[in-house]
């Protein structure tokens, strides 16, 4: 059956393949230490605040290391730069447990921290090089089902091995260097980013706003909608475990939907499919204090608002790589993870705040105000003609 498949076709697949493997194994990794860290510290003595400032130190990494990836790419080779990138990640994981001060923890978060920027920066833009035009959206969509359900594993494992000792910090460290094995296996079929290609930050912003900003809005609702979708539920009457049960629909809505609406996006024009999304998730979170009465009501609604919230990324990813070409697009895709992760920073802070100023629906108002944003910025780029 291969030797129907023309040589330059398997060649692609090879590629995507041997990305996606890489990141699907460090999500793995990298679910199952987030949660164990938490635990880690608060065992170590430190309040919930020191906890909540040592895990944002996740986003501020990412947003002053990731513009300098492409430019350091260029210069190492992207395989290069990952494998590296995948070694300091394993490496901190093990550290973890041998370093046990507070203060180093912020240090070892910080560098592990801006490995995965890096890691998440190059393998996103070989798999938009690599995917064909036609077929990009799908290949997206692919990617982004298989890293939730790597992020899905990550804390079965952990149920596992346990929260103590030296093993659960091993186990990821050991995925870590797992995914070296692909991408030793492609290692001379991914792209080069040339020298001194690229532009400022705001420039791309200006290129791809509707592709951009798609980050940015996924990045805070993800992070606003899991962090106080449980406070949420909690304001409702929910005992604890319910409350944190809404977080489930979600998730589960967010990795059936990404195949379906990736092959959408291969069929028309991708800024139609983001509006769609944008307008979807503003109704859906509109809908949200009437479905608040039946319990039932609410999971399936959350279950399909959190499906289409979760496009925006892997929509937003195929729309960039249709607009953005060749050395630029290394570029692109580290614009568009420091937009991700200023999402991160700014999520939880402006929904919870919301919620706090209306309690308890100015939690779902919110939400629906952020997708009517992003719509309009959508709406006023599409009177320009659509890329392939």
């Amino acid at each position: 059956m291969l030797d129907t498949i023309p040589a330059l076709d398997r060649t692609r697949l090879a590629a995507i393949a041997a990305a996606i493997t890489c990141v699907a194994v460090v999500g793995i990794g990298l679910s199952l230490s987030i949660p164990l860290l938490s635990i880690e510290m608060a065992r170590m003595g430190a309040s919930s605040t020191m906890i909540g400032i040592n895990t944002a130190v996740s986003g501020i990494a990412s947003i002053l290391t990731v513009p300098f990836v492409p430019r350091l790419a260029a210069r190492t080779g992207v395989v290069r730069l990952l494998v590296l990138a995948i070694g300091l990640g394993a490496i901190c994981l093990a550290a973890f447990p041998m370093l046990r001060g507070i203060g180093a923890w912020f240090v070892l978060r910080f560098v592990f921290s801006a490995a995965l920027g890096a890691l998440f920066v190059l393998s996103e833009f070989w798999i938009n090089e690599a995917a064909p035009p036609a077929r990009r959206g799908l290949v997206m969509g692919v990617y982004a089902t298989v890293l939730a359900l790597g992020f899905a594993v990550g804390p079965t494992l952990l149920a596992v091995l346990g929260t103590e000792g030296f093993r659960p910090y091993l186990a990821g460290s050991g995925l870590f260097l797992a995914g070296m094995v692909p991408l030793a296996l492609a290692r001379g079929l991914s792209p080069a980013i040339a020298r001194g290609s690229g532009r400022r930050f705001a420039g791309y912003l200006r290129l791809a706003p509707a592709a951009t900003l798609a980050a940015l809005v996924y990045g805070a609702v993800e992070t606003g909608g899991f962090a106080i979708l449980p406070l949420y539920g909690l304001r409702l009457g929910y005992d604890a475990e319910t409350a944190a049960g809404l977080v489930s629909a979600l998730a589960l809505g967010n990795v059936l939907f990404q195949i379906p609406f990736g092959w959408l996006a291969d069929r028309m024009d991708r800024r139609v499919v983001l509006l769609v999304a944008a307008i979807g998730g503003a109704l859906g979170a509109a809908l949200i204090p009437a479905a608040s009465a039946s319990f039932p009501a609410l999971l399936a609604l959350l279950f399909a608002w959190g499906g289409i919230a979760g496009t925006l990324y892997t929509v937003g990813l195929a729309h960039l790589g249709s607009v953005v070409r060749g050395a630029d697009l290394a570029g692109a895709n580290a614009a568009f993870i420091v937009l991700y992760n200023v999402g991160l920073i700014l999520g939880p802070p402006v929904i919870g705040g919301g919620m706090d100023l209306v309690p308890p629906q100015g939690f779902a108002w919110t939400l629906c105000g952020l997708f009517l944003a992003y719509g309009a910025v959508v709406a006023w780029r599409l009177r320009a003609p659509p890329r392939p």
